[in-house]
């Protein structure tokens, strides 16, 4: 186990490392397409208006894939399906590569894997999050989901600023421009060939805790986790009117960006992004999951509303930066949260069940903020975007600031006695 110690922590099974691993290789892989996606549609003479249906259909897509994995999760091993998640990965990255009309992209958008929001919203994520969450002890399990959310924050920042290589390549005379971009989503397919690898080297049995039951439908659980569901869509909602393609595009129309400049101020939002998950493992241990949650999120919505009435590109990168560095710490605590509050054998149809809403929901609001970004450049979605995800703020602090998972309760039981 000591060779884990440097990356897990304490207590945690070893097959958690290559879970990580697989974050890490999609990451990067979502980092460069997240940006190059917007540009390469356009190239094609793609509107903002299509490129908002086509990134509506990738998360409409990853809402209904994943709602199939979720219901599939009981009488399959994670593994299997992780395995077929990977071969989809492929498919998706040689499709992109070849394909130029509208509709065939619009359903490769819908039954692949492109994830255009830069974090993490495809079938792999109820998977990975299942097997991570009996590989960790409780008391152990917001530190591990800070590392997932840190390893996938801060390799798909590199990622981002792997997406100049497209400019390198057509600067010194390597290929056109469009050859080039084409090469990048060959390059995603074949990060699915080495996750499919990863993914074949996991147990073929889980382990987890000695006695747990046998991954089944929820019960117990079931309000709790559709109320949660529920508010987690009102959040991907908002999200989706500043996914990170959109927000590229705004850049671009806007201000006349290149990808490559692009690709920095994206990498530099990843690294804020990233180390803030570290940041929340130990704020939650403090004031609790439930307020992490809510008490970094409200003012990276103040952020997020203000950048549009920026008058000037520093300035709005100043803002947007700001928001990077709050606004994803609730990721690994809104994890934990629902992990912990429902009971083990719940815990993978519970993680499905609270993504596919957020996919879904998600998948609707790009369209419109495709619309709005073709009327004008102002930036009207990141305002919308704020002002939803502060509503989600404060019903999600109304309703559960008193279910306390666990590890809390019996944290202040300790302190009372």
């Amino acid at each position: 186990m000591n060779r884990y110690a440097a990356v897990l922590p304490p207590g945690t099974l070893p097959e958690a490392r290559l879970l990580l691993t697989g974050r890490a290789l999609r990451a990067f892989g979502d980092g460069f397409v997240s940006l190059l996606l917007p540009y390469y549609l356009t190239l094609l003479g793609f509107s903002p208006l299509k490129v908002g249906v086509i990134v509506t259909a990738t998360l409409f897509g990853a809402g209904v894939l994943t709602l199939a994995v979720s219901l599939a999760a009981h009488r399959y091993h994670p593994r299997n399906l992780l395995r077929v998640a990977a071969l989809l990965m492929i498919v998706t990255g040689a499709a992109i590569a070849t394909l130029a009309d509208f509709w065939p992209l619009l359903l490769i958008a819908l039954i692949g894997t492109l994830n255009p929001s830069g974090g993490d919203a495809t079938i792999f994520v109820p998977l990975e999050h299942s097997l991570l969450a009996q590989a960790a002890p409780s008391e152990r399990r917001t530190a591990l989901f800070a590392r997932y959310s840190l390893i996938g924050a801060l390799v798909a920042a590199f990622g981002s600023q792997f997406a100049v290589m497209p400019d390198l390549m057509v600067r010194f005379h390597v290929t056109d421009p469009k050859s080039a971009l084409q090469a990048m989503f060959l390059l995603y397919g074949a990060l699915g060939v080495a996750a499919y690898a990863l993914y074949r080297r996991l147990p073929a049995v889980a382990k987890g805790p000695p006695g747990q039951q046998q991954p089944g439908a929820l019960g117990k659980s079931r309000r709790t986790v559709y109320t949660l569901a529920a508010l987690f869509s009102l959040d991907a909602f908002g999200d989706g009117f500043a996914v990170q393609s959109l927000l590229a595009l705004w850049l671009y129309e806007r201000f006349g960006l290149s990808i490559a400049a692009a690709g920095t101020i994206f990498f530099w939002t990843g690294v804020l992004t990233a180390f803030s998950h570290l940041a929340a493992a130990r704020l939650a241990n403090r004031i609790g999951l439930i307020n992490t949650m809510v008490f970094t999120h409200l003012p990276s919505n103040v952020f997020c509303i203000l950048a549009p009435f920026m008058p000037s590109l520093p300035l709005v990168l100043t803002f947007l930066f700001l928001r990077a560095a709050l606004s994803s710490m609730d990721v690994p605590a809104r994890t934990s949260y629902v992990m912990s509050v429902v009971a083990p054998e719940e815990r993978a149809a519970a993680a499905g069940i609270t993504a596919v809403p957020r996919s879904l929901a998600a998948a609707v609001s790009p369209s419109f903020a495709g619309y709005l970004l073709a009327l004008s450049s102002f930036g009207w979605p990141l305002v919308i975007c704020g002002g939803l995800k502060i509503t989600y703020d404060l019903l999600l602090l109304g309703m559960f600031r008193a279910v306390k998972p666990p590890q809390e309760r019996r944290g202040r039981s300790r302190k009372d006695t």
